[in-house]
């Protein structure tokens, strides 16, 4: 099912979210229906919060596939990368944002097992943004510059 996407002013989108304790049906239902929205939205990732549902899970699609991370948490950040980023709660909006350029992160599948992660360059990015999410904050808080998306 394709869900909303929240914008920008929606107070869920501030809200620090809630640690994942059920990996029941819902969850994997939620899970599917951000992976089906973001397919149709055309993203790089999205968040819980973005849909309206402030726990600690989100997607991300990109050239190294499509993963889910329930409750991803940094062990480590290394390195930095600056670039454009937009976000599908922000539309029509871009700005410059640095992040690292290597990260490390645990997490959990749908099923509640437990992985480990390490991503570079917009694989790393997009993570990172999306991570942000879960604690309320959104690119437009780290960007250098906003402007309008071309």
């Amino acid at each position: 099912m394709i869900r909303e996407v929240l914008q920008v002013g929606d107070p869920t989108l501030r809200k620090v979210c809630a640690k994942v304790t059920r990996f029941d049906g819902e969850l994997s239902a939620l899970l599917d229906d951000m992976k089906e929205t973001l397919k149709k939205e055309e993203g790089a990732g999205l968040a819980a919060p973005q849909v309206g549902v402030p726990i600690r899970a989100v997607v991300v699609d990109v050239d190294e596939g499509y993963f889910e991370f329930v409750n991803p948490v940094f062990v480590w950040q290394k390195g930095e990368q600056t670039g454009a980023e937009g976000c599908l709660s922000v539309r029509g909006k871009a700005g410059t944002v640095t992040r690292p350029e290597k990260v490390k992160i645990v997490f959990q599948d749908r099923k509640g097992d437990r992985y480990s992660l390490v991503a570079h360059g917009f694989f790393a990015r997009a993570i990172c943004h999306e991570l942000d999410h879960l604690d309320g904050i959104l690119y437009t808080d780290k960007a250098k510059d906003i402007h309008d998306a071309e």
